[in-house]
Protein backbone atom coordinates (compact mmCIF):
# COMPACT_ATOMS: atom_id res chain seq x y z
CA UNK A 1 0.00 0.00 0.00
CA UNK A 2 1.31 3.43 -0.94
CA UNK A 3 1.78 6.07 1.76
CA UNK A 4 -1.07 8.55 2.22
CA UNK A 5 -2.20 11.24 4.63
CA UNK A 6 -5.40 11.03 6.64
CA UNK A 7 -7.69 13.67 8.09
CA UNK A 8 -11.14 13.75 9.66
CA UNK A 9 -13.43 16.40 8.19
CA UNK A 10 -15.56 18.27 10.72
CA UNK A 11 -17.84 19.93 8.16
CA UNK A 12 -18.96 19.52 4.58
CA UNK A 13 -17.16 22.73 3.64
CA UNK A 14 -13.93 21.45 5.17
CA UNK A 15 -14.21 18.13 3.33
CA UNK A 16 -14.89 19.85 0.02
CA UNK A 17 -12.08 22.33 0.52
CA UNK A 18 -9.61 19.57 1.36
CA UNK A 19 -10.62 17.61 -1.73
CA UNK A 20 -10.05 20.70 -3.87
CA UNK A 21 -6.74 21.52 -2.23
CA UNK A 22 -5.09 18.08 -2.21
CA UNK A 23 -4.45 16.43 -5.60
CA UNK A 24 -5.63 12.81 -5.78
CA UNK A 25 -7.56 12.94 -2.48
CA UNK A 26 -10.36 10.50 -1.80
CA UNK A 27 -13.27 10.55 0.63
CA UNK A 28 -13.59 7.52 2.90
CA UNK A 29 -16.53 6.26 4.96
CA UNK A 30 -17.01 2.49 5.32
CA UNK A 31 -14.01 1.74 3.11
CA UNK A 32 -15.28 -1.74 2.23
CA UNK A 33 -14.17 -1.38 -1.40
CA UNK A 34 -11.62 1.43 -1.33
CA UNK A 35 -9.28 -0.17 1.21
CA UNK A 36 -9.15 -3.43 -0.75
CA UNK A 37 -8.24 -1.49 -3.88
CA UNK A 38 -5.56 0.45 -2.01
CA UNK A 39 -3.97 -2.79 -0.77
CA UNK A 40 -3.70 -3.95 -4.37
CA UNK A 41 -2.42 -0.50 -5.44
CA UNK A 42 -5.28 -0.18 -7.90
CA UNK A 43 -6.27 2.93 -5.97
CA UNK A 44 -3.35 5.06 -4.77
CA UNK A 45 -4.84 8.21 -3.19
CA UNK A 46 -2.45 10.78 -1.78
CA UNK A 47 -4.89 11.59 1.01
CA UNK A 48 -7.98 10.11 2.66
CA UNK A 49 -10.62 12.51 3.94
CA UNK A 50 -12.78 10.79 6.55
CA UNK A 51 -16.39 12.00 6.25
CA UNK A 52 -17.92 9.77 8.92
CA UNK A 53 -18.36 12.70 11.30
CA UNK A 54 -20.47 14.84 8.97
CA UNK A 55 -23.85 13.59 10.17
CA UNK A 56 -25.11 12.20 6.87
CA UNK A 57 -26.45 9.11 8.64
CA UNK A 58 -30.18 9.85 8.81
CA UNK A 59 -33.23 8.80 6.80
CA UNK A 60 -35.71 11.67 6.74
CA UNK A 61 -39.00 12.42 4.97
CA UNK A 62 -39.03 14.99 2.17
CA UNK A 63 -41.68 17.63 1.53
CA UNK A 64 -42.94 15.79 -1.56
CA UNK A 65 -43.61 12.57 0.34
CA UNK A 66 -40.37 10.72 -0.40
CA UNK A 67 -37.31 9.95 1.71
CA UNK A 68 -33.87 11.51 1.88
CA UNK A 69 -31.23 8.87 2.67
CA UNK A 70 -27.99 10.24 4.06
CA UNK A 71 -24.81 9.23 2.26
CA UNK A 72 -23.50 7.60 5.45
CA UNK A 73 -26.56 5.47 6.20
CA UNK A 74 -25.32 1.90 6.50
CA UNK A 75 -26.78 -0.69 4.17
CA UNK A 76 -28.17 -2.71 7.08
CA UNK A 77 -29.98 0.30 8.54
CA UNK A 78 -31.44 1.30 5.19
CA UNK A 79 -32.72 -2.21 4.47
CA UNK A 80 -34.27 -2.48 7.95
CA UNK A 81 -35.94 0.94 8.01
CA UNK A 82 -39.71 0.47 8.42
CA UNK A 83 -40.54 3.11 5.81
CA UNK A 84 -38.18 1.56 3.26
CA UNK A 85 -39.54 -1.93 3.88
CA UNK A 86 -43.11 -0.69 3.46
CA UNK A 87 -42.86 1.80 0.60
CA UNK A 88 -39.61 0.85 -1.19
CA UNK A 89 -39.58 -2.90 -0.69
CA UNK A 90 -37.50 -3.54 -3.82
CA UNK A 91 -34.70 -1.45 -2.31
CA UNK A 92 -34.75 -3.34 0.98
CA UNK A 93 -34.71 -6.67 -0.84
CA UNK A 94 -31.87 -5.62 -3.13
CA UNK A 95 -29.75 -4.50 -0.19
CA UNK A 96 -30.30 -7.76 1.66
CA UNK A 97 -29.23 -9.68 -1.45
CA UNK A 98 -25.86 -7.92 -1.47
CA UNK A 99 -22.54 -8.79 0.15
CA UNK A 100 -22.63 -10.27 3.67
CA UNK A 101 -24.08 -9.18 7.01
CA UNK A 102 -20.71 -7.90 8.17
CA UNK A 103 -20.18 -5.81 5.05
CA UNK A 104 -23.74 -4.44 5.09
CA UNK A 105 -23.16 -3.29 8.66
CA UNK A 106 -20.22 -1.17 7.51
CA UNK A 107 -20.96 -0.21 3.89
CA UNK A 108 -22.65 3.13 3.23
CA UNK A 109 -25.26 4.33 0.77
CA UNK A 110 -22.82 6.54 -1.14
CA UNK A 111 -20.09 3.93 -1.08
CA UNK A 112 -22.44 1.33 -2.49
CA UNK A 113 -23.17 3.57 -5.47
CA UNK A 114 -19.46 4.24 -5.97
CA UNK A 115 -18.10 0.70 -5.67
CA UNK A 116 -15.98 -0.34 -8.60
CA UNK A 117 -16.32 -3.35 -10.85
CA UNK A 118 -15.34 -6.82 -9.67
CA UNK A 119 -13.96 -7.74 -13.09
CA UNK A 120 -11.04 -10.14 -12.37
CA UNK A 121 -8.91 -8.44 -15.00
CA UNK A 122 -9.42 -5.10 -13.26
CA UNK A 123 -8.20 -6.67 -10.01
CA UNK A 124 -5.21 -8.38 -11.67
CA UNK A 125 -2.57 -5.67 -11.99
CA UNK A 126 -0.52 -7.90 -14.30
CA UNK A 127 -3.25 -7.64 -16.95
CA UNK A 128 -4.02 -4.60 -19.13
CA UNK A 129 -7.16 -2.72 -18.09
CA UNK A 130 -8.48 0.55 -19.43
CA UNK A 131 -10.16 1.24 -16.10
CA UNK A 132 -6.86 1.08 -14.21
CA UNK A 133 -4.66 2.54 -16.92
CA UNK A 134 -6.52 4.31 -19.76
CA UNK A 135 -5.30 3.22 -23.17
CA UNK A 136 -3.63 0.03 -21.97
CA UNK A 137 -6.28 -2.27 -23.45
CA UNK A 138 -8.92 -4.64 -22.07
CA UNK A 139 -7.73 -8.15 -21.18
CA UNK A 140 -11.33 -9.24 -20.61
CA UNK A 141 -12.08 -8.90 -24.31
CA UNK A 142 -10.99 -12.24 -25.68
CA UNK A 143 -10.58 -13.61 -22.15
CA UNK A 144 -12.90 -15.49 -19.82
CA UNK A 145 -16.13 -13.51 -19.74
CA UNK A 146 -18.74 -15.46 -17.77
CA UNK A 147 -19.45 -12.50 -15.46
CA UNK A 148 -19.07 -9.72 -18.00
CA UNK A 149 -21.47 -7.30 -19.66
CA UNK A 150 -23.57 -8.13 -22.71
CA UNK A 151 -25.28 -4.77 -23.33
CA UNK A 152 -23.96 -1.21 -23.31
CA UNK A 153 -20.39 -2.40 -23.86
CA UNK A 154 -17.63 -0.80 -25.91
CA UNK A 155 -14.35 -1.79 -27.51
CA UNK A 156 -12.63 -0.39 -24.41
CA UNK A 157 -14.49 -2.23 -21.62
CA UNK A 158 -17.00 -5.03 -20.96
CA UNK A 159 -17.05 -4.83 -17.15
CA UNK A 160 -20.29 -4.87 -15.14
CA UNK A 161 -21.42 -2.65 -12.29
CA UNK A 162 -21.63 -4.78 -9.12
CA UNK A 163 -24.19 -2.96 -6.94
CA UNK A 164 -27.57 -4.51 -6.07
CA UNK A 165 -28.74 -1.34 -4.35
CA UNK A 166 -28.09 0.78 -7.45
CA UNK A 167 -30.39 -1.44 -9.53
CA UNK A 168 -33.28 -0.72 -7.16
CA UNK A 169 -32.38 2.98 -7.02
CA UNK A 170 -32.53 3.13 -10.82
CA UNK A 171 -35.93 1.43 -10.81
CA UNK A 172 -37.20 4.01 -8.30
CA UNK A 173 -35.78 7.04 -10.17
CA UNK A 174 -33.72 8.16 -7.18
CA UNK A 175 -31.64 11.34 -7.26
CA UNK A 176 -28.10 11.77 -5.95
CA UNK A 177 -27.53 15.00 -4.02
CA UNK A 178 -23.99 16.33 -3.86
CA UNK A 179 -21.80 19.26 -2.89
CA UNK A 180 -19.09 20.35 -5.29
CA UNK A 181 -15.59 21.25 -4.16
CA UNK A 182 -16.53 24.96 -4.47
CA UNK A 183 -19.42 24.45 -2.03
CA UNK A 184 -22.29 24.56 -4.52
CA UNK A 185 -24.99 21.89 -4.41
CA UNK A 186 -26.42 19.90 -7.28
CA UNK A 187 -28.82 17.01 -7.89
CA UNK A 188 -28.01 14.19 -10.33
CA UNK A 189 -30.74 11.83 -11.57
CA UNK A 190 -29.64 8.26 -10.93
CA UNK A 191 -30.11 7.56 -14.65
CA UNK A 192 -27.28 10.03 -15.36
CA UNK A 193 -25.07 9.18 -12.39
CA UNK A 194 -23.36 6.03 -13.73
CA UNK A 195 -21.77 6.16 -17.18
CA UNK A 196 -21.43 3.64 -19.98
CA UNK A 197 -17.77 2.86 -20.78
CA UNK A 198 -17.39 4.38 -24.25
CA UNK A 199 -13.74 5.29 -24.75
CA UNK A 200 -13.30 6.39 -21.11
CA UNK A 201 -14.25 3.44 -18.88
CA UNK A 202 -12.09 4.85 -16.07
CA UNK A 203 -14.63 7.68 -15.69
CA UNK A 204 -17.42 5.71 -14.05
CA UNK A 205 -19.76 8.40 -12.74
CA UNK A 206 -20.76 11.97 -13.54
CA UNK A 207 -19.19 13.27 -10.33
CA UNK A 208 -16.68 16.07 -10.69
CA UNK A 209 -13.27 15.84 -9.00
CA UNK A 210 -13.75 16.45 -5.28
CA UNK A 211 -17.55 16.31 -5.45
CA UNK A 212 -19.07 14.73 -2.35
CA UNK A 213 -22.32 12.75 -2.18
CA UNK A 214 -24.37 13.96 0.78
CA UNK A 215 -27.65 12.08 0.26
CA UNK A 216 -29.86 10.09 -2.08
CA UNK A 217 -33.43 11.26 -2.53
CA UNK A 218 -36.15 8.69 -3.07
CA UNK A 219 -39.29 10.07 -4.77
CA UNK A 220 -42.80 9.63 -3.48
CA UNK A 221 -43.57 5.89 -3.20
CA UNK A 222 -44.72 4.22 -6.40
CA UNK A 223 -47.07 1.82 -4.66
CA UNK A 224 -47.78 -1.48 -6.36
CA UNK A 225 -45.95 -4.76 -5.83
CA UNK A 226 -42.17 -4.98 -5.72
CA UNK A 227 -39.92 -7.95 -6.51
CA UNK A 228 -36.16 -8.52 -6.66
CA UNK A 229 -34.50 -11.66 -7.97
CA UNK A 230 -30.75 -12.25 -8.01
CA UNK A 231 -29.16 -15.18 -9.83
CA UNK A 232 -25.61 -15.96 -8.72
CA UNK A 233 -23.15 -18.81 -8.44
CA UNK A 234 -23.73 -19.26 -4.71
CA UNK A 235 -26.47 -18.14 -2.35
CA UNK A 236 -24.54 -15.45 -0.47
CA UNK A 237 -21.52 -13.17 -0.81
CA UNK A 238 -21.56 -13.39 -4.59
CA UNK A 239 -22.21 -10.84 -7.30
CA UNK A 240 -25.08 -11.21 -9.73
CA UNK A 241 -24.86 -13.09 -12.97
CA UNK A 242 -28.26 -11.50 -13.59
CA UNK A 243 -30.50 -9.58 -11.19
CA UNK A 244 -33.96 -8.22 -11.90
CA UNK A 245 -35.83 -5.52 -9.99
CA UNK A 246 -39.50 -5.04 -10.89
CA UNK A 247 -42.55 -3.19 -9.70
CA UNK A 248 -46.10 -3.70 -10.92
CA UNK A 249 -47.79 -0.34 -10.53
CA UNK A 250 -51.38 0.13 -9.38
CA UNK A 251 -52.49 0.91 -12.95
CA UNK A 252 -51.18 -2.46 -14.19
CA UNK A 253 -48.07 -1.09 -15.89
CA UNK A 254 -44.61 -1.91 -14.64
CA UNK A 255 -40.96 -0.99 -14.35
CA UNK A 256 -37.88 -3.16 -14.60
CA UNK A 257 -34.15 -2.66 -14.04
CA UNK A 258 -31.46 -5.28 -14.62
CA UNK A 259 -28.10 -5.94 -12.97
CA UNK A 260 -25.16 -8.11 -13.96
CA UNK A 261 -25.46 -7.30 -17.66
CA UNK A 262 -24.04 -3.81 -18.17
CA UNK A 263 -21.50 -1.23 -17.03
CA UNK A 264 -24.30 0.58 -15.16
CA UNK A 265 -27.74 -0.34 -13.79
CA UNK A 266 -29.66 -1.27 -16.94
CA UNK A 267 -33.11 0.17 -17.45
CA UNK A 268 -34.71 0.82 -20.84
CA UNK A 269 -37.94 2.77 -20.40
CA UNK A 270 -39.03 1.80 -23.93
CA UNK A 271 -39.05 -1.84 -22.82
CA UNK A 272 -41.57 -1.01 -20.12
CA UNK A 273 -44.00 0.10 -22.80
CA UNK A 274 -44.17 -3.60 -23.75
CA UNK A 275 -45.35 -4.64 -20.27
CA UNK A 276 -48.83 -5.67 -21.41
CA UNK A 277 -47.24 -8.02 -23.98
CA UNK A 278 -45.49 -9.97 -21.24
CA UNK A 279 -42.00 -10.81 -20.05
CA UNK A 280 -40.67 -12.01 -23.40
CA UNK A 281 -41.46 -8.74 -25.16
CA UNK A 282 -39.98 -6.69 -22.32
CA UNK A 283 -36.82 -8.81 -22.14
CA UNK A 284 -36.37 -8.74 -25.92
CA UNK A 285 -36.31 -4.94 -25.82
CA UNK A 286 -34.02 -4.85 -22.78
CA UNK A 287 -31.49 -7.14 -24.49
CA UNK A 288 -31.74 -5.53 -27.92
CA UNK A 289 -28.27 -5.31 -29.44
CA UNK A 290 -26.68 -7.67 -26.90
CA UNK A 291 -23.09 -8.62 -27.72
CA UNK A 292 -22.28 -11.96 -26.14
CA UNK A 293 -19.41 -14.42 -26.03
CA UNK A 294 -19.39 -18.19 -25.71
CA UNK A 295 -18.89 -17.74 -21.95
CA UNK A 296 -21.75 -15.29 -21.25
CA UNK A 297 -24.32 -15.96 -23.97
CA UNK A 298 -26.43 -17.66 -21.29
CA UNK A 299 -27.20 -14.24 -19.78
CA UNK A 300 -29.71 -13.32 -22.49
CA UNK A 301 -32.06 -16.29 -21.92
CA UNK A 302 -31.38 -15.98 -18.18
CA UNK A 303 -32.72 -12.41 -18.26
CA UNK A 304 -35.86 -13.73 -19.98
CA UNK A 305 -36.42 -16.42 -17.39
CA UNK A 306 -35.57 -14.28 -14.37
CA UNK A 307 -37.81 -11.45 -15.53
CA UNK A 308 -40.66 -13.89 -16.13
CA UNK A 309 -40.20 -15.28 -12.62
CA UNK A 310 -40.02 -11.82 -11.05
CA UNK A 311 -43.17 -10.70 -12.88
CA UNK A 312 -44.91 -13.90 -11.81
CA UNK A 313 -43.88 -13.29 -8.19
CA UNK A 314 -45.28 -9.78 -8.35
CA UNK A 315 -48.51 -10.93 -10.01
CA UNK A 316 -49.07 -13.56 -7.31
CA UNK A 317 -48.40 -11.03 -4.57
CA UNK A 318 -50.76 -8.57 -6.28
CA UNK A 319 -53.50 -11.20 -6.44
CA UNK A 320 -53.07 -11.96 -2.74
CA UNK A 321 -53.34 -8.27 -1.90
CA UNK A 322 -56.54 -8.03 -3.87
Amino acid sequence: MKAFTYQRASSTAEAAAAAARIPNARFIAGGTNLLDLMKLEIETPAALIDVNGLGFDKIEPTQDGGLRVGALVRNTDLAADERVRKDYAVLSRALLAGASTQLRNKATTAGNLLQRTRCPYFYNTNQPCNKRKPGSGCAAIGGYTRHHAVVGTSEACIATHPSDMAIAMRLLDAEVETVRSNGTMRTIPIADFHRLPGNTPHIETSLEPGELIVSVKLPKPLGGVHAYRKIRDRSSYAFALVSVATVILPDGTGRVAIGGVAHKPWRVEAAEQQWAQGARAVADRLMLGARTTEDNAFKVPLVHRTLAAAMADANVADAKKG
